[in-house]
């Protein structure tokens, strides 16, 4: 089938599923705010075919985000908001602004890093009209969403801080900042004061995510690492415990610690 009659047979199936006398119970109750959470999981479902190179897995994978996109359209097309075909047309306008060496006459763009520079001047020249029209000076944090994995977003703050010149001069107080953020975890272990715990956490892991955005790594996709690795390597410390007749909750740390030394030098 073509892609226009894919996209409609899409559209119709969303609406019988949406509708209020025939369609999926399940479905007519949902709003934005509870389908959300599906939209953000079915993004990362995506990335992880990426990375697993799947092909076929990605296919699929692309499907469920392109059917959150249809839902989120078809509940305001039921307010009276837009429509599909408006989130579609206002996406095409705007790549089309976006590349005006592409779609019109502007030169002097060839390269990934000079269109880069341009996209940033124009989302900060969009970024300002917005906040005119809002009534309020604009910030050089706007567009931060608030919906961005926390790693994610407090490189995002960084970065854009940064462009304006709040930053340190080199890596050397970035590490030294890590240094004192620890140490006021350690000041508030004993205090008993469990919002001040959660805060000096929280600065703590701001602080290596700037260090992170320093050695330009990305601090989302080295923890996802981590956790790979955590889970590649407990799960060889449960078939080694098997191997020995037991179970993780059956044996002592030392035995867990053995194999685990031995997974992460295998």
């Amino acid at each position: 089938m073509g892609n226009d009659r894919n996209i409609g047979r899409l559209l119709d199936v969303m609406a019988r599923l949406r509708d209020p006398e025939n369609g999926c119970p399940w479905d007519v109750e949902q709003t934005f705010a509870t389908i959300a959470p599906y939209t953000i999981e079915e993004a990362y479902e995506v990335a992880d075919a990426i990375e697993r190179h799947d092909m076929d897995d990605l296919k699929g994978e692309l499907g469920d985000l392109l059917f959150q996109v249809v839902f989120h359209s078809r509940m305001a097309e039921e307010d009276g908001a837009f429509a599909f075909g408006d989130v579609a047309g206002h996406i095409a306008d705007k790549m089309i602004k976006r590349h005006p060496h592409v779609f019109g006459d502007q030169e002097g763009i060839d390269s990934a890093g000079k269109q880069t520079l341009n996209w940033e001047a124009q989302k900060a020249a969009e970024r300002e009209e917005k906040a005119a029209r809002d009534g309020r000076r604009p910030s050089a944090l706007d567009g931060v969403a608030l919906g961005l994995p926390a790693l994610t977003r407090a490189e995002k703050l960084q970065k854009r801080a940064a462009r304006v010149g709040f930053d340190f001069p080199d890596i050397g107080p970035v590490v030294g900042k890590i240094e004192e953020e620890l140490e006021e975890v350690r000041v508030e272990l004993d205090s008993g004061d469990r919002r001040r715990q959660e805060e000096e956490i929280g600065d703590l892991l701001f602080a290596v995510t700037n260090l992170a955005r320093f050695l330009k790594i990305d601090p989302e996709a080295s923890l996802r690492e981590a956790n790979q690795r955590f889970s590649r390597r407990f799960h060889a410390v449960e078939a080694a415990l098997q191997e020995d007749g037991k179970l993780p909750e059956e044996s002592t740390l030392d035995e867990m610690d053995r194999h685990w030394n031995a997974a992460k030098g295998a």
